[in-house]
């Protein structure tokens, strides 16, 4: 059948599932994200609710160091700011992706509708 559109809509479809690609990639980054979010939130409860003299180690890589509980506290802190700023970007992203997604699916159903009349359009 796509040998029997005109190139405008054959270049709609790919369009199309492209954007369907990259909104897909993005839910599935933001769902990392998200993920990440939740263990780093859970991560700052049970370290604020040590008390200030526990011991607190950090792993980076393989290895484990010794830290302060407000240093966690802020890496931690900072880490939660980090994540929702990225994933308040995604979500914007993936609303403007969906919006395109939803005037392209709008377009190539019009020409489907009208058939082959169309061929020649914007």
């Amino acid at each position: 059948m796509a040998e029997q559109l005109p190139p405008q809509v054959q270049n709609q479809v790919m369009r199309f599932q492209e954007l369907q690609e990259q909104l897909r990639l993005i839910i599935l980054r933001k769902q990392q994200f998200e993920l990440e979010l939740r263990e780093v939130e859970a991560a700052y409860e049970e370290a604020n609710n040590l008390s200030p003299d526990t011991t607190i180690y950090k792993a980076v890589g393989v290895l484990l160091f010794k830290t302060e509980k407000d240093k966690v506290l802020k890496e931690l802190s900072d880490r939660k700011e980090e994540l929702d700023l990225r994933i308040k970007t995604l979500e914007k992203q993936e609303a403007r992706l969906k919006q395109q997604l939803e005037e392209l699916r709008k377009s190539i159903a019009t020409y489907m509708s009208q058939g082959s009349s169309v061929a020649g359009g914007s």
